[in-house]
C-alpha cells in the first residue's frame, strides 16, 4: 500500500469465528427461516406477495408468468436462489400444503402425490381474493414500516399488515441453525373466534381458547387421535400430534369387502403416499396381511382414494389396524411453534401466538385510523375553505380579475394584503382585508374549476362536508377508545369469517393405543435354497424331495429349517449376518428368488460367503474357524445365536481373512494347506475352545510371503482326496503332526 502504513489487527482466531458464525446463524434465523409472529410469513413469502402487489396482479387481473414475478422478486427483494422463491410461491398456492391458498396458481404446480410442480417458464399465478383483502390491505395508509430492500433501490415492508393470526391459518416449516420450526394449520373460523375471545377477555386460559380452537385442522383431513395431549402442546408451543389417515369399509359383490383411504395424515403429502403403497405390498409379501387381494391408487382431483381388496371372510378391523401401526397410515407431527418475535426466535404458545396478533392488530389499525383522520382533518379544512369562499364567490372573482399574478391573489386570500389589488370600490377593499383563508385553502380556491359553482355542485360539497365531519368523529373516536376499536377489529373478523371460513376437515378425538396380536404363523419344515448367484428362496419338503437330484446340481447351499428359524452368512470380513427365513421368498422350485443382499445386510460387493448353515444347526454344535494367516479356534455354536442381523463372528489379525467356517460333527482330524504347497496334519483336539472375540491360536508356522491356502476336517477312517496341478493327494494319508509346525511340502 504506497503511501499509507499498512495496518494489521491481531485477534483470537476462535473468537472471530464464533463471532461470525453466530452473525451468520442470526442471519439464517430472522431473515431467512423463521416466520414473522405477526403475518405469519417468512421474508421470501411475504417479498413474493409484495412483489405481485406492486406488479398488479390482482384476483381479477389476468395470470402472470411465474418466472416474471420471480425474476422481479429476485432482482428487487430477494437477493437469493430462484429456485427457493419459486418453491414458496409454489407452496402458497397448494391447496393439500396451506389451510389458505395465498396465490392462485394457474398450470402445473404439483400434486399430494408428490409430483413436482412444472417449470417457471410454464406456469401462471395471480394473488387471491383473500391475499388482497386480509393480507395487502391499506398498505399505502401507513400501517406498518417500510425498509430500504439490498441496494436501497426500493422499499419493502417490514411486516405484512395481515388481518387474521396467519401463523395459526397456515402453520409454518423451517429449518434453521440449531432450531426448526413446524407449527400445524388450523381452522380459519375456529381462530377466528378465539381471538375475539381473547380481545373480550385478555385473561383468557389455554383451555378456554381451546374451546375454540379444537386443534389443528389439516388441509388433508385425517384423524388426530390425543386429543387430552393438545392443551399441553398449545401450553408449552411443543409437543407431538398423532394423525391418522380415514378410512372407509365398502361393500362389495359375492359378500367380499374393500378398504378405501379417503383421507392422508398431513406427514404423508408427496412421496409418502408411495412409500405407503410399498409398505402395504412389504405386509402381504411378508404374509402380515394376507387376507389384502389388491392394492390401487384411485386418487384424482377430487380426493384421495386408495383402494385396499380384502379376500372374502377377511376382518377388515384387523387389517385397518394393521395398517395404522405397520404404516404411515398413523404418523406424528412434530409441534415446535417457533416464531421471531420482536427480532429473537421463540417458542410460543397458542395464547401468545394470539396475544401478538392482537397487539398487531391494535398497532395497525391505530396507524390506519391515524392517517385516515389527518386526511379528513385537510379534506376538512379544504371543505370550509370553499363553503366560506362560495358566500364571498363574487368578491373572490373580482380580487382575481384585479390580480396581476397568483401570488398577489394568493396573499390577499391568506392576509388580506391588497396593495397589489385593483378592486372596484372601497366597499370590496374593506372586504378582501378581512379575508383570512389558509394556505391550503387559498390553492383549492385558485385550482377551483367555475362549474364548481353550479347549485348542484354546492349541495354536493356540503354533503361531503357532513361526511367528512361524520368520518372524523369515528377516527377520533376509534383513536380514542381502546373498546371502540376492539369492537371495530371484531366487526372486520366477523367479515372474513363469513366470507373465507370453511367447515373443519380434521376431525379431534381420543383413540386407544392400537395392538396388534400379530397372528402366528403355521411351524412347518422347509428348505432353504442358495444358488451360486446368492439368490435365494426356500421351497416345502415335498418340492424338494421331488426334485432332488436338480435342486442340489443348481444350488450352492440347501439347508433344512423351520420356515420360523433363521439363516447364518459367515463371510471373509469375519462377519455373521442373519437372515429371518419369513423374509425369504417361499414358492416354486422354478421361481427365480431373491438375491440375498436384499434381505439381508451382507453386501456382495464388499465380503465373500464362507459358510452358510441354519442357526439351528449352527447353536447345536461346535464351530470351527480358520483364517488365511493360519490362526485358528473352535467356538460354541450358542454364541452365534443373536437377534441382531449383523455381528462380528471373529477377529481377525490385521491383513487376515476368515478362509474356514465349518461344523465340528465327530470331526477326527485338520489338514490345513498353504499356497507353496505346505501340509500339516494334526488332532482336532489340539484347536482350543475360544471366544468369538479371540483370533485364535496358531494352527501352522508359514514361511514368508505364505498364506494358508485351504483347510479341511477329516472323519476318522474316511478317504480324503484332492487335486493340484494334476495330481492327487490323500489327505487321509498324510502323517499326522502336531499343531504349530511347519508341515511337508508335497
Amino acid at each position: 500500500m504506497s503511501g499509507q502504513a499498512e495496518q494489521i489487527i491481531r485477534t483470537e482466531y476462535s473468537e472471530l469465528m464464533q463471532k461470525s458464525y453466530i452473525d451468520y446463524a442470526m442471519s439464517v434465523i430472522v431473515d431467512r427461516a423463521l416466520p414473522d409472529v405477526r403475518d405469519g410469513l417468512k421474508p421470501v413469502q411475504r417479498r413474493v406477495l409484495y412483489d405481485m402487489h406492486e406488479l398488479g396482479i390482482k384476483y381479477d387481473k389476468p395470470y402472470r408468468k411465474s418466472a416474471r414475478i420471480v425474476g422481479d422478486t429476485m432482482g428487487k427483494y430477494h437477493p437469493h436462489g430462484d429456485s427457493s422463491i419459486y418453491e414458496a410461491l409454489v407452496v402458497m398456492s397448494q391447496d393439500f400444503k396451506k389451510e389458505l391458498p395465498l396465490i392462485d396458481g394457474h398450470g402445473n404446480f404439483g400434486s399430494i402425490e408428490g409430483d413436482i410442480q412444472a417449470a417457471m417458464r410454464y406456469t401462471e399465478a395471480r394473488l387471491q381474493k383473500v391475499t388482497q383483502e386480509v393480507f395487502l390491505a391499506d398498505l399505502d395508509k401507513d400501517v406498518v414500516d417500510f425498509r430500504p430492500n439490498f441496494d436501497e433501490t426500493e422499499k419493502e415492508p417490514v411486516v405484512l399488515p395481515v388481518r387474521v393470526p396467519n401463523l395459526l391459518v397456515n402453520g409454518a416449516e423451517g429449518i434453521a441453525v440449531g432450531m426448526a420450526t413446524s407449527i400445524p394449520p388450523h381452522n380459519l373460523g375456529e381462530v377466528i373466534d378465539a381471538v375475539k375471545a381473547y380481545i373480550k377477555n385478555p385473561d383468557i386460559s389455554v383451555e378456554e381458547l381451546m374451546e375454540y380452537v379444537q386443534g389443528p385442522d389439516f388441509p388433508t383431513g385425517g384423524i388426530v387421535v390425543n386429543k387430552d395431549e393438545l392443551s399441553e402442546i398449545y401450553m408449552t408451543g411443543t409437543g407431538k400430534i398423532k394423525v391418522r389417515g380415514r378410512v372407509q369399509v365398502e361393500e362389495l359383490k359375492g359378500g367380499k369387502k374393500q378398504l378405501v383411504v379417503t383421507e392422508i395424515p398431513y406427514p404423508m403429502v408427496g412421496a409418502n403416499i408411495g412409500k405407503f403403497l410399498n409398505d402395504v405390498y412389504a405386509l402381504v409379501e411378508s404374509k402380515k396381511a394376507t387376507d389384502i387381494v389388491d392394492i390401487s391408487n384411485q386418487s384424482s382431483k377430487e380426493g384421495i382414494r386408495i383402494v385396499i381388496e380384502l379376500r372374502k371372510g377377511a376382518d377388515e378391523e384387523y387389517i385397518r389396524n394393521l395398517l395404522y401401526k405397520k404404516t404411515r397410515l398413523e404418523d406424528t407431527f412434530g409441534v415446535n411453534m417457533l416464531a421471531v418475535c420482536d427480532g429473537r426466535p421463540e417458542t410460543l404458545g397458542l395464547r401468545e401466538i394470539i396475544r401478538h396478533h392482537v397487539n398487531f392488530q391494535y398497532e395497525v389499525n391505530t396507524r390506519k385510523y391515524t392517517t385516515l383522520l389527518q386526511k379528513e382533518q385537510d379534506k376538512r379544512e379544504i371543505q370550509e375553505g370553499l363553503i366560506k369562499a362560495c358566500d364571498v364567490m363574487d368578491l373572490i372573482i373580482e380580487i382575481l380579475r384585479g390580480s396581476k399574478s397568483v401570488a398577489d391573489a394568493k396573499r390577499c386570500l391568506t392576509t388580506g394584503d391588497t396593495s397589489k389589488i385593483k378592486l372596484k370600490s372601497r366597499i370590496s377593499e374593506k372586504s378582501a382585508s378581512l379575508l383570512r383563508f389558509t394556505e391550503r385553502q387559498a390553492t383549492a380556491i385558485l385550482e377551483m374549476r367555475l362549474y364548481k359553482l353550479i347549485g348542484l355542485e354546492i349541495e354536493a360539497l356540503m354533503k361531503d362536508h357532513e361526511q367528512t365531519l361524520k368520518n372524523i368523529e369515528l377516527y377520533e373516536k376509534l383513536l380514542g377508545s381502546r373498546l371502540a376499536m376492539a369492537k371495530q377489529i371484531m366487526k372486520e373478523l366477523d367479515e372474513y369469517k363469513k366470507e373465507y371460513a370453511v367447515p373443519r376437515k380434521t376431525s379431534i378425538e381420543n383413540a386407544e393405543e392400537i395392538v396388534i396380536e400379530e397372528k402366528k404363523i403355521e411351524e412347518q419344515p422347509v428348505v432353504f435354497l442358495m444358488d451360486r448367484f446368492g439368490y435365494v428362496k426356500s421351497v416345502d419338503v415335498p418340492t424338494y424331495e421331488r426334485n432332488m437330484e436338480a435342486v442340489h446340481a443348481e444350488n450352492k447351499y440347501v439347508i433344512t429349517c423351520m420356515n420360523t428359524g433363521k439363516i447364518g452368512v459367515f463371510t471373509d470380513k469375519g462377519q455373521l449376518h442373519t437372515i429371518k427365513m419369513l423374509d425369504v421368498p417361499f414358492g416354486r422350485f422354478r421361481d427365480k428368488g431373491k438375491p440375498v443382499d436384499n434381505i439381508s445386510t451382507y453386501s456382495s460387493a464388499a465380503e465373500q460367503i464362507v459358510m452358510v448353515d441354519s442357526i439351528e444347526n449352527i447353536r447345536r454344535s461346535m464351530v470351527f474357524m480358520g483364517s488365511t494367516d493360519g490362526m485358528l479356534k473352535q467356538v460354541r455354536g450358542e454364541e452365534f445365536d443373536v437377534s441382531k442381523r449383523n455381528i462380528s463372528a471373529s477377529k481377525l489379525n490385521e491383513g487376515a481373512s476368515l478362509l474356514k467356517v465349518q461344523l465340528v460333527n465327530g470331526m477326527e482330524s485338520v489338514v490345513m494347506e498353504s499356497e507353496k504347497g505346505y501340509f500339516l496334519r494334526f488332532q482336532i483336539s489340539e484347536v482350543p475352545e475360544k471366544k468369538k472375540t479371540a483370533v485364535g491360536v496358531r494352527g501352522m508356522k508359514l514361511g514368508t510371503g505364505d498364506k494358508v491356502r485351504d483347510i479341511y476336517l477329516l472323519n476318522e477312517g474316511e478317504p480324503y482326496e484332492i487335486e493340484r496341478n494334476g495330481n492327487t493327494y490323500a489327505l487321509h494319508r498324510i502323517r499326522m503332526a502336531k499343531r504349530d509346525g511347519k508341515g511337508t511340502k508335497k
